[in-house]
Order: structure tokens, then C-alpha cells, then sequence
């Protein structure tokens, strides 16, 4: 595996914090985007970067780590680190990775990496298999479902539960949020730059290192995005 999984450490206790980033630090391909201390700090993180695996506590104070974990997309894996045996059937029936007690020692938390490796590799590879065999999505408009195929979008934007999907002739606008609407998208034709774009790769005029211009629009790359964006262009 070479793309770089980013993760979110969540638990109300520091120390737990600093154990699970020095064990996190040692593994090849993750990379921690924010250790925080409650949920409402991590749904802000979310809501502004791009989060692959989060580790997270169950007992922490105000929103309980099984309540943040049934209302983060479901694209988003789960590792549990609690100090607590008696949520591990709960935790379990959210499709966690795995749930792990504390202390969490380097190894077992190594085997919860490796399956959550095991995961993404076999979502990957269905989604690559169906991307080759797709040029098309559905979404509802005006009452309908309608047709669009990938090679017409010029470009997405997000407001709110809402998504524009500009297209050469007209525009779509779906009660949609603009992350179900990327896990539709094949990955080597589209590429998310903000929490409210999504760009086709093919209709890019230019770039710079803050804004990308399609069909004379700039469209601005937020700072959470911006290395992995600029890593993909220069690559053409």
C-alpha cells in the first residue's frame, strides 16, 4: 500500500492520546491530521479534512465515543481504545476494525492496523473493478433519477445537504452530501480539493498552489487537501 491513511485520535485523556500517536508514528502509510480530546472536536476535524481511520474512545464526557461513531460516515473505519471490556459487543455491532482495552501495547494495536489494512485493500479492490465497469451514476433531481455519466461533470459543489453537479449544459442540484456522491465518483477521473469541491481532473485549465481554474473559474484547494492534491497534479 502507498496512499497515506489519515488518522484521527479521539479520548478525553492525554496521556491515552500520546500513547496511541507514539504507537500510530511507527507505522509506515498512517499519517495523524489531529489528536483531539472530545467529540465535538473531532466532528469540526472531519467536517474539514479528509479522515481514513479514527481511533476512538468509548467513555469520554458529553458524546460517548459508540454515539460519534453512529453518526460519522460510514466510510470512515473505526478503531475502539477503551479502558471498559462492556461495550465491546456494541462496538462490534457498528463494524469496528477491532476494539482494543487499555494499555494498548504497540503490537496489539499493530494487529488492529493490519486488519484495518486488510479492509481498505479489499474495498479498494472492489471499487477499482467497478469503476472499470461503470461510466455512470444515477441521482434523484426534480423527482427523478437521472442519468449522469462521469465524462460530462465538470465539476461539484457542496451546500449543505445539498450538491451542485455542473455539467456542459445544465446544472443538477440533488439533496446529496458531496461525500456519498465521492465514494460514487472513480477516483483516477475526479478529485475532491475542499469540503465543498469535487473537480474532473480532465477539465483543469490550470493550477496554482492555492486555486484550480476550470472553464474559467477558480476554485479555491483548502489547506487540508492541499498535499495530496498538488502530489496527484504534479504527477501528469
Amino acid at each position: 500500500m502507498s496512499k497515506q491513511i489519515s488518522c484521527l485520535i479521539v479520548d478525553d485523556e492525554p496521556i491515552a492520546r500520546d500513547i496511541i500517536a507514539s504507537h500510530v508514528s511507527k507505522i509506515k502509510n498512517l499519517e495523524i491530521v489531529k489528536s483531539c480530546s472530545n467529540a465535538i472536536e473531532a466532528f469540526n476535524c472531519i467536517s474539514n479534512n479528509k479522515i481514513d481511520l479514527v481511533f476512538l474512545d468509548i467513555n469520554m464526557p458529553e458524546i460517548s465515543g459508540i454515539a460519534f461513531a453512529k453518526s460519522i460516515n460510514k466510510d470512515i473505519k473505526v478503531i475502539f481504545t477503551t479502558a471498559y471490556r462492556d461495550y465491546a459487543v456494541e462496538g462490534f455491532e457498528l463494524q469496528a476494525v477491532d476494539y482494543l482495552l487499555k494499555p494498548i501495547a504497540f503490537e496489539r494495536l499493530l494487529k488492529a492496523v493490519n486488519t484495518y489494512f486488510d479492509v481498505y485493500n479489499t474495498i479498494e479492490s472492489i471499487a477499482s473493478k467497478t469503476e472499470e465497469d461503470t461510466d455512470f451514476m444515477f441521482v434523484r433531481s426534480d423527482r427523478r433519477m437521472q442519468k449522469i455519466d462521469f465524462k460530462s461533470i465538470i465539476y461539484i459543489e457542496s451546500y449543505s445537504d445539498y450538491i451542485k453537479i455542473m455539467l456542459p449544459n445544465e446544472t443538477i442540484v440533488t439533496r446529496e452530501t458531496i461525500s456519498a456522491i465521492e465514494a460514487k465518483l472513480p477516483k483516477q477521473q475526479f478529485m475532491r480539493i475542499h469540503r465543498s469541491y469535487i473537480i474532473s481532473i480532465k477539465h483543469i485549465t490550470s493550477f496554482t498552489n492555492e486555486h484550480i481554474t476550470i472553464e474559467d473559474k477558480a476554485l479555491p484547494i483548502s489547506r487540508s487537501y492541499k498535499k495530496e492534491v498538488l502530489t496527484v497534479l504534479k504527477k501528469y
